[in-house]
């Protein structure tokens, strides 16, 4: 997370081999930490908070100021942040309807009280691992000694596609998504999920 603006930063000022070798280290941080979690079952609520925004900040970096050097188009990127705002939203909603009563402004932030786990979907994981793939390309094709135009250009228009199918794939499928919190038994259940106010 500290790197991506100096990430961005390097991709603007057209910094290709910084850019490249952060994002190499931002890569391999993150398999790292992964490893790690599971290796040691060291997973938590709040780590599957954390460790989605981590990469959403770093996918989010990369978008934006790679579409701003045109080297990824521009409505490949809006699709890829769309779909984020689209799900930033809807873990917004499931994390207030999901919320045991009292339903407080501190106790909506206070992630030590569970409420909902994310559970990625299998496209998601493609579509993550085809993402990060067109960003790395894409980061690293104006230092290449050759032009990689025609297999760059069908990478970002396969991503479009998997980056739709993953965000429909959250919003309706009925695993996208774990209610964990449970009612206590000396207290009234909630009543049902209703919109924020």
């Amino acid at each position: 997370m500290i790197a991506c603006p100096v990430l961005g930063m390097a991709i603007v000022n057209e910094n290709f081999y910084l850019a490249t070798g952060l994002l190499v280290y931002a890569g391999l941080t993150d398999l790292v930490d992964g490893y790690l979690a599971r290796k040691y079952n060291m997973q938590s609520v709040v780590g599957t908070i954390l460790d989605p925004a981590a990469d959403k900040l770093l996918m989010t970096t990369l978008t934006v100021t790679l579409a701003m050097k045109a080297l990824i188009p521009i409505p490949v990127a809006a699709i890829i942040l769309g779909r984020d705002v689209l799900l930033s939203l809807s873990a917004f909603y499931i994390r207030y309807t999901s919320l045991p009563v009292p339903k407080t402004f501190k106790r909506y932030w206070d992630f030590s009280i569970p409420s909902a786990e994310v559970r990625p979907t299998q496209i998601s994981k493609v579509n993550t691992a085809l993402q990060l793939l067109l960003m790395g390309t894409a980061t690293i094709s104006p230092i290449l000694p050759f032009d990689i135009g025609m297999p760059l250009g069908a990478l970002q228009w396969i991503v479009a596609g998997t980056t739709i199918w993953s965000g429909a794939s959250y919003l309706f499928a009925k695993d996208g998504f774990r209610i964990v919190a449970a009612a206590s038994k000396t207290r009234t259940p909630p009543p049902p999920p209703s919109p924020p106010s």
